[in-house]
């Protein structure tokens, strides 16, 4: 492993011209020389991107030039990972695909609807008074959060944003309609938009943790409700907020604990595995294991 210096930031802001914008950015990341993913849609614009250093705050300081981005949060992640230098610049119906974007309505002052913003210290205020009234419920896909996870949180059985909608929309959450809901993901995007989906079918309380994991991270480390690693950058950079995190994910050949998520060998596929350094020798995911 190696270490890798990210950038990751979203901004829900209408686009009249997403094209345009993905031209503009397209041309600019190919300047500074950093690599990764930028997809426009025309409610905003979300990045996962990695490189050197300076050449990521040069990219930082040309986005913010634009006046419908000029206030976004742009901060460095340093993770340990190899991630493929390549660049990939999209513009898409939608920032997240859950399949609904007619439904999340978006204004210069941000998504109409979500749920009400928390940042680390207002979670733990809001655990605090209410115990185990709350949920924290995972955004993201079921193999992010078996290696990392807020203690206790309801944990998603998806591969996919559109998975998480419908068992939305199927029922799997009901019973959590009349309590604290907190939503999370890794940097804040998914959360904000599952909170308006949920208020938008009729759940009363919904929070989501603002800045995501990567934000409470950088608050209390692994000395708080949050526990193991954070993969990012295309599943293939590991973040970890101490020298003390958990290891909660088992290896899927002898159930060592680890948290490594290696690429499947398989020819043409794009799976993963969660093995232990003892059986990542010839690495296959589990649809090619059988």
């Amino acid at each position: 492993m190696v270490s890798t210096t990210l950038l990751l930031y979203y901004g829900l802001r209408p686009v009249p011209d997403p094209h345009a914008v993905a031209l503009w950015q397209r041309e600019l990341a190919a300047r500074c020389r950093v690599w990764g993913s930028v997809v426009v849609a025309p409610h905003g614009m979300a990045a996962d991107l990695g490189g050197p250093p300076d050449r990521l705050e040069t990219y930082a300081r040309a986005t913010r030039e634009h006046p419908a981005f000029a206030d976004l949060d742009l901060r460095l992640v340093h993770g340990q990972g190899e991630p493929r230098p390549r660049l990939s610049v999209t513009v898409r119906d939608e920032l997240v695909g859950f399949g609904a974007p007619h439904e999340l309505r978006v204004e210069r002052g941000g998504l109409v609807g979500a749920g009400e913003r928390l940042g680390p210290h207002g979670l733990h205020e809001l655990v605090a008074t209410r115990g185990d009234e709350v949920v924290l419920l995972d955004g993201r896909h079921r193999h992010e959060a078996e290696v990392g996870r807020f203690a206790g949180a309801r944990r998603p059985d998806a591969d996919s944003a559109r998975d998480v909608l419908a068992r939305l929309d199927a029922g799997a959450y009901d019973g959590l309609r009349d309590r604290p809901v907190v939503t999370y993901c890794t940097s804040g995007i998914r959360a904000e938009l599952l909170s308006a989906l949920m208020r938008n079918r009729g759940f009363r309380e919904v929070y989501r943790l603002d800045g995501g994991i990567l934000a409470y991270g950088r608050t209390f480390a692994d000395d708080g409700l949050w526990e193991g690693a954070l993969y990012v950058l295309q599943e293939r950079v590991r973040v970890t907020f101490s020298d003390h995190p958990a290891v909660l994910g088992s290896c899927e050949t002898c159930g060592a604990p680890t948290y490594a998520h290696r690429d499947c060998v398989a020819p043409l596929c794009r799976g993963w595995a969660l093995l232990c350094n003892a059986c990542a020798d010839f690495a296959l995911c589990a649809a090619h294991r059988n």
